[in-house]
């Protein structure tokens, strides 16, 4: 699974990335900083089952601080968009291509108004962000158009021949986007394309199919700044979720908090000062941060954003695999050793498979650590179960 962070140049997309995954990535104001994508991990966060269960936990492929659950996901900082990108202006086909290795898309736009629709810095409050919003959807919807359309008809005639059906055409033709067979017959129900359709017709088809296949939710950044109170306002107009965000102040905490200044788990609404007697410039900035993001939003916004691109948009649960379900223990004796996302929908079986490939085929049968009890073999894992898979030996 992997996250995107997209957006024009200059409104903090880099940043967001940086604070996210703390990878040293080039920040700057300069146009195409970013060429080839920034990756790196990030983390999703969700309360752990340690201190409800009255254990403590030794998580091996994730972190617990303070009994919040950091799971690690893969995070792809994509290049800069101009208008124009569909049709290979700027670095527009590399940006569309490598949106199309991301599952969920996180949408910075500059909330501030202090980005042009070039990514040209110009003075807050005089650009509109739902601008930023509307171009990059139409964006992604024509340079999709654009594939779909490429020998379209052609394709269209020999499936005809061949008795094939449109669905299939249409799934071969785009899955090359990480488009699902599912997500093509979801937007044919949505929008008929079956006989002659307009280009109308088939640009709606691609958008439906677009939001289902790359769902998206908005970074409206820079809220620290006073001109982002109005841009805040025309983001909630749209359709697309936006969740109140300062990168930069995000970053500042982080940095801090790896350099042993304070005490501060991400997403949380405050942090705690560990050296009192900091140097003024340093605490005057955490001050500003506390009162300026922490105080009226509840957080930087960072970390929801990621919480909800992989929770809400994609579904993914938290689980949490053991060998001894009496003491929540692996093999090897850790506690509470592993947490696995998966998407709705998973069984006991599929997250043996996910486990190990071989695991799926030995797999007896699952228990519910927390209630002793068996589950059965087609049960829908739920948001922090803690399950003991049986395997034949």
């Amino acid at each position: 699974m992997q996250i995107g962070i997209i957006g024009k140049t200059n409104t903090g997309k880099t940043t967001l990335f940086s604070a996210a995954t703390l990878v040293d990535a080039e920040i700057s104001n300069r146009i195409f900083t970013t060429i080839e994508p920034n990756k790196g991990v990030g983390y999703v966060t969700a309360p752990c089952p340690c201190r409800q269960l009255g254990v403590k936990c030794q998580p091996q492929n994730s972190r617990c601080v303070n009994g919040t659950r950091l799971i690690p996901v893969r995070l792809i900082d994509i290049a800069g968009l101009v208008p124009g990108a569909h049709l290979g202006r700027g670095l527009g086909n590399q940006f569309l291509s490598d949106i199309m290795e991301a599952n969920a898309l996180v949408h910075v736009v500059d909330a501030s108004g202090g980005t042009d629709s070039g990514g040209n810095p110009c003075p807050p409050g005089t650009h509109d962000p739902m601008e930023d919003v509307l171009f990059l959807e139409e964006e992604i919807d024509f340079w999709m158009l654009g594939i779909l359309k490429k020998n379209y008809d052609t394709l269209k005639r020999k499936a005809e021949a061949a008795h094939q059906k449109l669905d299939d055409v249409i799934y071969k033709q785009l899955s090359g986007l990480g488009i699902t067979h599912e997500d093509v017959k979801a937007a044919m129900r949505h929008v008929d394309i079956s006989g002659n359709p307009s280009n109308d017709d088939m640009l709606r088809f691609v958008s439906i199919l677009r939001k289902k296949a790359k769902p998206m939710i908005i970074a409206a950044n820079k809220v620290d700044m006073p001109e982002a109170e109005k841009g805040l306002a025309r983001l909630k107009e749209t359709e697309v979720e936006s969740v109140p965000c300062s990168a930069e102040c995000e970053l500042a905490l982080r940095k801090a908090e790896r350099e042993g200044d304070i005490e501060y788990v991400p997403g949380a609404k405050e942090f705690k000062l560990i050296k009192p007697d900091l140097e003024p410039r340093k605490m005057k900035a955490l001050e500003i941060i506390s009162e300026r993001v922490l105080k009226r939003f509840g957080s930087t916004g960072v970390q929801q954003c990621l919480n909800q691109a992989v929770f809400r948009l994609l579904g993914m649960r938290v689980v949490y695999p053991v060998e001894d379900e009496t003491h929540f223990r692996s093999g090897k004796g850790h506690v509470l050793p592993d947490a696995y996302l998966v998407p709705a929908g998973t069984t006991p079986r599929q997250l043996a498979g996910m486990i190990h490939t071989d695991f799926a085929e030995k797999f007896v049968a699952a228990v519910n650590a927390r209630t002793r009890l068996r589950v059965a073999a087609d049960y829908e894992l739920k948001d922090g179960d803690i399950i003991k898979i049986m395997l034949r030996r």
